[in-house]
Formats: C-alpha cells, sequence, structure tokens
C-alpha cells in the first residue's frame, strides 16, 4: 500500500464537467465528484444500503453527548463514516472496506484513519476526504481528524497462474479499432498519460509488432529496452513516469515474419517484462481480430476494453467484428471513442465524414459511454513530436474530452472488478452457493454438491468417451467450497476439500438445477469468497 502523491504539475488535468446540473451535459461528459455523490440522493439505494443509512441516522449521537469509551467513539466514527455512499458501488465506505487503521486517543478527542480506495486515481478521493473530514468532525466528542489517503494494492482479480510479470496489475486495458488509420494509438497513448495524471501508476504495451508507433509518440531518453542479466526479464523504458514497451524500443524496427511468430514475441514482451506495480496497463492493440489478438486475449487478463473507430461506416463494419470478439471472449467494451468527428470554423461545426458511426456501435452493442474527438492539428503533431497532447496542453478541450474517458475507466473498472469479485461466493448459513452474473440483476443459489458433480474438465468427463468418470455418489451431499476465487470475467475457481480445484464458467453455473425455497437464517449470514 502506498500514500497518495500530488501529480507532477505537467500531468495536472482539468476536472470532468457536472453532469448534475441546469443544463444539458454534452456526449462524453462525465460527472464530478461532487455531482456524481450528489446524484445518489436522487435516485432510490438497495433496500440493505437505505436501511443502513437509516441506522446511521438513527444512532448518530446528540449534540452535547459523549463517547463513553473507546469502542464506543469507534462506533459512532463508523455510523458517521457509513453516511458517505461510493457512487460506484452504491454501498457506503465502511461496508466497501475502505476504511482502515482506525485509532482514538485515550482522551477520546482525536481520531486518526486511513481510507483505501481501490485505485489511487479515483475521480472521488479529494471529495470522500472532505466528506470523512466533515461527518466525523461533527461527532460531539471529536476536536482533531487526521484521515489518510491511500490505495489498494496492485494486483489482478484473477485466481489463475500469471506470468511473473503480470501478478502486479491491477486493471489491463486494451484499445483497440480493428482497422488501421483511425487513431487508435494515440486515444491509448493519450488515454495512459491521463490515468498516470490522475495518480494511476500506468504502463503502455505497443501491441503492434509490424508497424509500432509508440517510439514516434513519446520521447524517452532511453530509447532501447534492457534485459536484466540476473532475472532474464525485459526492463520497461519511462518517459513522464509512464513505463513503455514496443518493439519499436528492441532495435529491431519494424518486423518481417510470420504469424505465429509475431504471437511468440508478442508474448516474451509482454509476459517477460518486469512491470512492477501498475494500477493499469494500457495495451494498443495492432489492427484486426487474429491470432494476436487471440494471444494477448488469453496471456493478459484483460479487464475492459476501449474501442476507437472514425464516422465513416466502413470503419463501424471493422469495428463491429472487434465488440463481438470482445464479447466471445467475455471481455467488457466500456467505452467508444469516434475519432476525427469535427471541426470547429467560422463559428460553426462541421462533419466533413458525416455522423453516426460512434453512436451506431453504442446502440448497437449497448456499450454504456460515446466521446468525440474534433480534427484538430494540434493533436496529429503531438504525435509526431513525442510529447502526448494531454501533456503537451493539460488545459485544451481534447485533454478535457480525454479526463472524461479517464474518469470512466477508471469508474467502469472499478465497477468490474466489484462484480467480478463478488459474482459468486458461498453463505455458509444456508449451505449454498450465491451466483449473481456480472451485468446482470438476477441472484440464485446452488447447492455446493451440485456444482461439483457437474464439472467438465478433463479430472472428471473422459475426453474421448464423454463418459463421466465422477458419479453421482463419490460427492458427498454436505460437500462445501474451502474456497472461491474470481478467474478473469468469465469464471470462477472453486477449491473443495479433496484440493481438486474446479474452474465454473458463469455460463455453465447459470444452467445448472436451483435451490428454492431456501430457509432464510435468523441471523445475518457469514458469507465466504
Amino acid at each position: 500500500m502506498r500514500t497518495l502523491h500530488a501529480a507532477p504539475a505537467s500531468f495536472i488535468v482539468p476536472p470532468a464537467h457536472h453532469l448534475v446540473s441546469s443544463t444539458p451535459t454534452p456526449r462524453g461528459a462525465l460527472p464530478s465528484a461532487e455531482a456524481t455523490i450528489q446524484s445518489h440522493a436522487r435516485f432510490p439505494l438497495s433496500p440493505r444500503v437505505a436501511r443502513r443509512r437509516r441506522c446511521a441516522r438513527a444512532a448518530l449521537p446528540s449534540a452535547g453527548t459523549a463517547a463513553a469509551t473507546v469502542d464506543d467513539a469507534k462506533r459512532d466514527v463508523l455510523i458517521a463514516l457509513s453516511q458517505i455512499i461510493d457512487p460506484d458501488f452504491g454501498t457506503d465506505i465502511v461496508s466497501c472496506g475502505f476504511v482502515k487503521d482506525l485509532e482514538i486517543s485515550e482522551a477520546l478527542e482525536e481520531v486518526s484513519f486511513r481510507l483505501e480506495l481501490t485505485t489511487p486515481a479515483c475521480p472521488v478521493k479529494d471529495m470522500f476526504e472532505e466528506k470523512a473530514n466533515e461527518v466525523v468532525a461533527a461527532l460531539p466528542w471529536v476536536k482533531k481528524v487526521n484521515v489518510t489517503m491511500s490505495a489498494q494494492p496492485a494486483q489482478p482479480v484473477y485466481a489463475g497462474d500469471l506470468p511473473e510479470g503480470l501478478q502486479k496489475i491491477s486493471n489491463i486495458i486494451a484499445v483497440s479499432s480493428c482497422k488501421g488509420g483511425v487513431g487508435k494509438s494515440t486515444v491509448a497513448v493519450n488515454l495512459a498519460y491521463t490515468l498516470a495524471g490522475m495518480g494511476a501508476r500506468v504502463g503502455i504495451f505497443d501491441a503492434d509488432v509490424f508497424g509500432p508507433s509508440l517510439p514516434t509518440m513519446v520521447s524517452p531518453e532511453n530509447r532501447l529496452l534492457v534485459v536484466n542479466p540476473e532475472s532474464k526479464s525485459i526492463l520497461p523504458t519511462e518517459y513522464l513516469g509512464v513505463k513503455l514497451v514496443s518493439f519499436g524500443f528492441a532495435g529491431q524496427g519494424r518486423a518481417i515474419m510470420r504469424g505465429p511468430m509475431v504471437s511468440g514475441v508478442i508474448n516474451q514482451l509482454l509476459t517477460t517484462t518486469d512491470w512492477g506495480e501498475l494500477d493499469y496497463l494500457v495495451i494498443d492493440m495492432p489492427p484486426g481480430t487474429g491470432d494476436i489478438h487471440l494471444t494477448l486475449c488469453q496471456v493478459a487478463p484483460l479487464t475492459a476494453a476501449v474501442i476507437v473507430t472514425t464516422p465513416q461506416k466502413l470503419a463501424f463494419i471493422d469495428v463491429a467484428k472487434g465488440v463481438r470478439m470482445f464479447s466471445k471472449l467475455k471481455v467488457p467494451c466500456v467505452a467508444v471513442v469516434e475519432n476525427m468527428c469535427y471541426f470547429d470554423a467560422d463559428e460553426k461545426r462541421y462533419y466533413p465524414f458525416g455522423q453516426g458511426s460512434g453512436a451506431q456501435v453504442v446502440q448497437q452493442f449497448g456499450i454504456p459511454h460515446l466521446f468525440d474527438l474534433p480534427i484538430r492539428p494540434t493533436l496529429s503533431a503531438s504525435g509526431d513530436t513525442g510529447i502526448p497532447e494531454v501533456v503537451a496542453d493539460p488545459q485544451g478541450d481534447v485533454a478535457k474530452t480525454f479526463q472524461n474517458l479517464g474518469v470512466c475507466v477508471v469508474q467502469q473498472c472499478a465497477k468490474i472488478r466489484q462484480q467480478v469479485s463478488t459474482a459468486v461466493s458461498y453463505d455458509r448459513s444456508i449451505r449454498a452457493i450465491r451466483v449473481k452474473v456480472p451485468d446482470s440483476e438476477e441472484e440464485f443459489l446452488l447447492h455446493p454438491a451440485t456444482v461439483r458433480r457437474n464439472d467438465r474438465s478433463a479430472q472428471s468427463v473422459d475426453e474421448w468417451t464423454g463418459e463421466q468418470k465422477v458419479q453421482y455418489g463419490d460427492i458427498p451431499e454436505d460437500i462445501e467450497p474451502e474456497e472461491i476465487r474470481p478467474m478473469g470475467n468469465y469464471a470462477v475457481s472453486i477449491t473443495w476439500p479433496d484440493g481438486f480445484s474446479q474452474i465454473a464458467p458463469y455460463d455453465q453455473l447459470d444452467m445448472l438445477e436451483r435451490l428454492v425455497d431456501v430457509p432464510r437464517p435468523a441471523t445475518p449470514a457469514v458469507v465466504s469468497s
């Protein structure tokens, strides 16, 4: 865990626009921290959160009331902090587990605690700090409040065996278009430096071996990758604090090789690089939907994808193929960037390539956010000079659009991680496995023995004959899982008492016989995951 530090001055980016206002919000704009938190007052909370808030208000000490013991004081502080709702999860920050290291002075006058957020790039971290100070300072016995902000250690939401280089990366974002020349590399680089400006630890992986763009778009002092002689790992180069890896930095220029060799090079560059701890690794995907893309999706547990297109119909046709590919691989597409949309002249806005390609992607595939980028000579020139536009002009209109895109990516990745981490859990109080597949409102219950008996791996089913190796009676009726952990965006890994590790895809769990009329426990459920 590390304490958050202010971003360098060259990285300061303008705040996101407000959505909750009296005027319509431009397309692509996202809510500011304050507006996002306040917006939850306009919509109904879940019953559990609503009950917690009512109890919190009822339990708040009245004016002049002092805490009797340290335990009472801690309870008062937690009740006060439970009034703060995380806008992404819809749950209070106490239930989210953000409150750490709560300490009360012996005189019951000074309160110290740490708020550990899911990412240092959290767009509402300043608002959280301000609100936490406010609600705790309002307690009648509190004279001083010390709030420290931090972020969770970088780690993937993945249960499988990852290459060592990827084990300390929280989120991997694919920037894809499936068509060349639409500005995908421009979006990838500027998104990465926007996330860095928000306080995150970021890396960029240029996956285009045939035509690497990264060496032209950034200007690192060291333009060659170095191999650590002891660990044999690749050490990435850096520019303005962002780690960079590209075949163009390998001293080979552009590759001339066959497909299988390219996949091997991509795999080696990505997995043997010592990325260290990263909050976001942005992958600049090459055009197409071939072997390289499948290799990347299989090797790296992609958190989400950002789709780049242009207004032309031809661009939409190719982009649609990419969206379908990510859908099959269970990688959610969180945003569409429509590049080269328009230019402003003579106090008018012109659309030289037409309109509607980006909106068509959003409507047809249900991708939640659309961002427009204008035709700007400075945006094109920044890619040639080696200084990203968001660094060269952090207060400009283009930087504001990328700031909104960055906020979107941070929020959507946090939601995805939360959904995946809580999708499947074991409720010991009713001896049932709870399943709520990401992007679904339905929750259902499964008997543990049913899940174990329906394993379809080679250890349970003969691959040649399809004959079931594990018989019904081999699995005891009272079997309970020891551990359930997410495995990418498509499955969970379930460890059983006999040491067997079962991979259970969400699609398979959805097809199993469900429990109905399960008696509810009198006491709150104890959930293990």
